[in-house]
């Protein structure tokens, strides 16, 4: 059985969750609790999968504990396990000796199960699942898959913690992180960049049996360093962690806290930072984002975070961050930032990603990757990007999703002009025409700004040269650059009057209100879609 068919088979135990009226969004939480308690013991029960060196749960609280029991004392018992591993004490008050780690994942948990029978159904099925098989790619991965299972079912914003696995290992292979480097991912998430960076650590060290003692204990306790704001997702990251064999500090590799707050501001600098920050804006504006040191005032959170991941880096030190296409032109203090991200880090790559990769449909993103200092002075800190270099993923590509999902083949051609340098100072030409690029048509507008391209050949490479200079003297240091056309772009001149446009969207949107209306009340939701419509009416400044 692969893995695969095991999560699906996990994930159709939220139907008995589902039964015992537990929402969608609490799924993946009330489900391992449990899987953690059940991946624990089988790491112990097979020696070859050993990643973890003791059992970290105490007597008492253990998968045998548990299956084989049946009824209320199988509920009360699970209970009473989740309260000792949160708390440290028993029902009776005692202390029992809990690993300060298992306490962290634990911190609040409780179950929200009210039928026994439920509990034990739940139980046999995890017995019955073929462990062996797994263990033979990994509990982490079989974890790993549950989650994103979660990120692409779930519509209550799951997917916003949850960044594609490929395009993580891509964003790692590039970066090349070494045995002996800090890592960091100040928006954490469930944990996803880390444990990519410490498989690749991993692989280059033979599971780290080519490193010294003191090595081995840098790498699985000091090596990697995340920050995560959400306490229920910093959760899921510690037991992805501690399921790879990443232990970290007492606190655990994945930190809670904000790190546009005093989490953030008290981080070592790092080697290495690989991040996807959350979309949006923060919640209270500025207000929200607390750090006194950052030079910029925003209340773009992606701005804020791009602030801190550059100031973060030591010098000479490499990041690759997704951002969302705002960021790349939004005016004022995002040309500040840009500006200020050119001056003290060498942006020397810019990929634009295709749409339909992450959670939230049509939002297109970039990664940018830069290094701290110039290419010729890691202690320099003003001029220090010559040229960006920018991969066009994006212009006539599919839009990724269930049917076409986003693979490693996609990204394989970006990684081949890349290089080798994971500080992108491999030897460059431009020029790369994969995905059909050669028969797209270049705009005319953009071909114009560009720098002079002689071979209309080149002009139609995804691939291409941007001088620092052209971008501040020619694009006001944005860094929204295109010269691809796509096939599905609309030119504006034909386009109907503004008010034309907003006047069919807005029909579009009081029909889609009626019919969601229609909907809620045949569901038996009556006294809910009487509360949007009152909603609605107020926004729009009306009355009953």
């Amino acid at each position: 059985m692969s893995n695969n068919d095991i999560v699906q088979k996990l994930w159709n135990l939220c139907d008995v969750l589902r039964d015992d009226g537990i929402n969608y969004s609490d799924y993946v939480t009330e489900l391992v609790l449990l899987l953690f308690i059940k991946m624990v013991h089988e790491v112990h029960e097979n020696t070859e999968a050993g990643t973890l060196e003791r059992h970290p749960l105490p007597e008492g609280c253990r998968w045998t504990d548990l299956n084989g029991k049946s009824g209320i004392n199988l509920l009360d018992d699970y209970k009473r396990i989740l309260l000792s591993l949160s708390s440290g004490r028993n029902s009776s008050g005692h202390l029992v000796h809990t690993d300060p780690l298992i306490s962290a994942i634990y911190t609040d948990a409780q179950t929200r199960l009210r039928e026994p029978r439920h509990l034990e159904q739940m139980i046999k099925a995890l017995d019955g699942i073929d462990w062996f098989s797994v263990q033979q790619d990994g509990l982490g991965d079989l974890y790993e898959g549950l989650l994103e299972k979660n990120a692409n079912e779930t519509k209550s914003g799951a997917g916003q913690y949850f960044t594609p696995r490929r395009l993580i290992d891509s964003m790692v292979r590039c970066l090349k992180p070494q045995a002996g480097e800090t890592v960091q991912d100040p928006a954490a998430g469930t944990a996803g960049f880390l444990i990519a960076a410490d498989r690749y650590i991993k692989d280059q060290t033979d599971d780290l049996f080519d490193l010294e003692a003191r090595q081995q204990a840098f790498q699985k306790h000091e090596a990697f360093t995340g920050i995560e704001l959400v306490p229920g997702t910093r959760r899921l990251a510690l037991m992805n962690c501690l399921l790879h064999g990443m232990e970290g500090d007492n606190e655990g590799v994945v930190h809670l806290g904000n790190a546009l707050g005093d989490a953030g501001k008290s981080l070592a600098k790092a080697d290495v930072i690989l991040a996807n920050p959350p979309f949006g804006t923060a919640k209270g504006g500025e207000a929200s984002i607390t750090r006194d040191d950052l030079t910029f005032k925003t209340s773009n959170k992606q701005l804020a975070f791009l602030q801190h991941i550059y100031r973060n880096l030591k010098p000479g030190a490499r990041a690759a961050v997704v951002l969302p296409d705002n960021v790349l032109f939004e005016a004022g203090v995002g040309t500040d930032v840009r500006r200020d991200l050119m001056d003290k880090c060498n942006l020397h790559t810019l990929l634009r990603l295709p749409t339909g990769i992450f959670y939230a449909q049509g939002v297109k993103t970039n990664v940018l990757f830069f290094t701290k200092g110039s290419a010729k002075d890691k202690y320099q800190d003003t001029g220090c990007t010559e040229n960006v270099w920018v991969y066009d993923l994006r212009t006539n590509m599919p839009s990724f999703g269930k049917r076409t999902p986003f693979g490693e083949q996609h990204l394989k051609p970006f990684e081949a002009v890349y290089g080798d340098d994971p500080n992108g100072q491999s030897p460059r030409q431009e020029g790369e025409w994969s995905f059909n690029a050669e028969e797209i048509a270049v705009d005319a507008e953009a071909s114009e700004e560009n720098q002079n391209v002689d071979d209309d050949r080149l002009a139609k490479s995804r691939w291409r040269c941007f001088s620092r200079g052209w971008i501040r003297d020619t694009k006001g240091d944005s860094l929204d650059i295109s010269w691809l056309k796509d096939k599905d772009s609309v030119d504006a001149a034909d386009l109907p009057a503004p008010e034309v446009l907003a006047g069919e969207a807005m029909s579009e949107l009081v029909q889609a209100l009626g019919e969601l209306d229609g909907l809620m009340r045949e569901l038996g939701a009556e006294e809910e879609a009487d509360g949007q419509r009152v909603l609605l009416q107020e926004m729009m400044g009306g009355s009953e």
